[in-house]
């Protein structure tokens, strides 16, 4: 068991957000991406409602998720500020990653608060999280201000909302330590 409790404390401490300029150009197995979405899966959900929901955009759909980017800046920028490289930086992001997953929530107002579905997904994209750290693929969460767009040009439906892009791929980001203060600076036991 203490083996057990010793790579689940490496895990934890050690995830870390890698961005996608770290990224490598490795494909992430098929069978990989299916694991981290499948610990997702076994996230505390309230009522069972498991309330998570991913889009997978892997290969040729990451280009029409980049395409989205860069037509969203064209059409919020008026064309006397267009910058053709900004236009081409907008998708960069999702081009230099091997795998993005559109984050949503199945929202449940008969039984929930939204409140509840949102940190039932967050612990799925965690889970996702430390199963991407210990398959040593760099990850990070990515919440924009564009969501509503981002879930009407996923085609999310009326009873889900968008939480985010989850950004995934192989790196060669140095190892950072940790930066958190001492728990017992945020603990008061009664």
């Amino acid at each position: 068991m203490q083996n057990s409790v010793e790579a689940v404390n490496n895990v934890i401490r050690n995830r870390r957000s890698i961005f996608p300029p770290s990224y490598i150009e490795k494909e992430i197995p098929n069978e990989i991406i299916n694991d981290i979405l499948e610990n997702a899966n076994y996230a505390p959900t309230h009522k069972l409602t498991e309330p998570w929901r991913f889009i997978v955009f892997k290969g040729e759909s990451l280009k029409r998720l980049a395409g989205f980017f860069s037509e969203r800046y064209r059409t919020v920028t008026p064309p006397e500020s267009f910058s053709q490289a900004r236009y081409d930086a907008a998708g960069e992001k999702v081009l230099k990653s091997n795998c993005v997953i559109i984050i949503a929530a199945e929202l449940h107002p008969d039984k929930l608060p939204e409140w509840e579905e949102t940190a039932s997904v967050a612990c799925a994209v965690q889970n996702m999280w430390l199963t991407a750290t210990a398959y040593g693929i760099g990850s990070y969460w990515s919440s924009p201000a564009i969501l509503t767009q981002l879930g009407e040009f996923a085609g999310i439906d009326s009873t889900q909302k968008c939480l985010g892009l989850f950004f995934m791929g192989y790196h060669d980001a140095p190892e950072a330590p940790a930066r958190r203060t001492p728990i017992e600076n945020k603990v008061t036991w009664a």
